[in-house]
């Protein structure tokens, strides 16, 4: 095992001084499961928890370890460790976190390239393609959009999605695979680069887990098919793990995500809606909101057809989306901000009334 088998790379490098350990030992979260970690190190993996200091310091769950994280880790002995800091990340995949307003849950961190998976059967939609793009050029992550499950349709319907796919997704690589016979995995697999991590998301059931068995050559995740009377997926992996592919490069696979909300303001949407974000440019007004203002580009290439209405409609959703959350982020902290302070003064008062 070396640090490159574990994915350190030039991208991580640049946040990871490898002089700077200080005794301890640099390792990665390849298994995340209700705050108890595993950690890989080249001499082998640990058990792992994180120390108080690290819990009452983290201002959110994204500040906790997550899987993909470089940890410094104290090594107690043969089986276990403490985690001492998590290092820097150079990306970070996430999502607002189910139940909890204003928080971000990080799905995996230090990944280079996204595998958006989409079965070619129920599962196919272009909104959702959209959003998930969304979140991985918010990271910086490289997308590529694979439609599983090919050997369930004819050959000129795939094509037919293919055509969807690039008259309203023109710059995003899309892969055709089949897992049961494996067909375009000649096409996958020469994607996968040495020191290299990759993620694969989806919702349950489109084949994420026998996507990652395959290139494991063995059957190490729980699979599931689609359910045939509701037509969703069930869940089967229930736990983010990174895994060491045999021809290098690492891969992580991740639980069915039926909820997956905008989490970030860094650019994704603009960049996934590209044609959009060019329009703009030629606006009347600089606050234009695309909405009803006379002179608006993108609403000239909505009218003219230029532009594919579906995909404007669901640009203004995850816009929306994205404001209502950073308007609840900032709301949060003013909240803690004011929690803070009364903190503080009623220690105060406590200490003026030892005096």
């Amino acid at each position: 095992m070396t640090l490159e088998n574990l994915g350190l790379n030039e991208s991580a490098l640049e946040f990871i001084n490898l002089d700077d350990l200080q005794g301890l030992e640099l390792g990665r979260v390849i298994v995340e499961h209700k705050e108890r970690y595993i950690v890989q190190t080249v001499d082998g993996s640990y058990q792992a928890e994180i120390t108080g200091s690290l819990r009452y310091s983290a201002e959110s769950r994204a500040d906790f370890p997550a899987v993909g994280d470089w940890v410094k880790i104290s090594v107690l002995d043969e089986d276990s460790a403490i985690i001492i800091e998590v290092l820097p990340r150079f990306s970070s995949l996430e999502r607002q976190a189910v139940g909890r307003s204003g928080d971000t849950q990080i799905i995996a961190s230090n990944v280079d390239t996204a595998f958006i998976v989409q079965a070619v059967g129920h599962d196919f939609n272009l909104n959702r393609l959209e959003r998930y793009l969304a979140i991985s050029h918010s990271a910086s992550i490289t997308p590529v959009i694979v439609l599983s499950k090919i050997d369930l349709i004819p050959s000129d319907e795939l094509e037919k999605l293919k055509t969807q796919i690039h008259n309203r997704i023109p710059n995003v690589p899309v892969l055709a695979i089949s897992n049961e016979t494996e067909a375009g995995y000649d096409e996958l697999k020469d994607l996968l680069k040495r020191g290299q991590s990759y993620c694969v998301l989806g919702s349950s059931g489109v084949g994420k887990s026998s996507l990652t068995n395959n290139l494991l050559h063995n059957a190490k995740m729980e699979v599931s098919d689609i359910s045939s009377s509701t037509s969703k997926g069930r869940h089967t992996t229930s736990h983010r793990e990174l895994i060491i592919l045999p021809e290098g490069g690492i891969i992580i696979d991740t639980p069915g995500m039926r909820e997956l909300g905008i989490a970030s303001e860094a650019g994704g949407i603009e960049q996934t809606f590209d044609q959009i974000t060019e329009l703009t440019r030629n606006c009347k007004f600089n606050d234009c909101t695309h909405t009803e203002e006379v002179g608006c580009a993108v609403l000239e290439a909505l009218e003219s057809g230029e532009l594919d209405a579906a995909s404007f409609e669901n640009y203004h959703k995850l816009m929306r989306e994205q404001a209502h959350f950073s308007s609840t982020i900032a709301e949060r902290r003013e909240k803690d901000k004011k929690m803070g302070k009364l903190y503080k003064r009623i220690q105060q008062e406590k200490y003026n009334k030892r005096k």
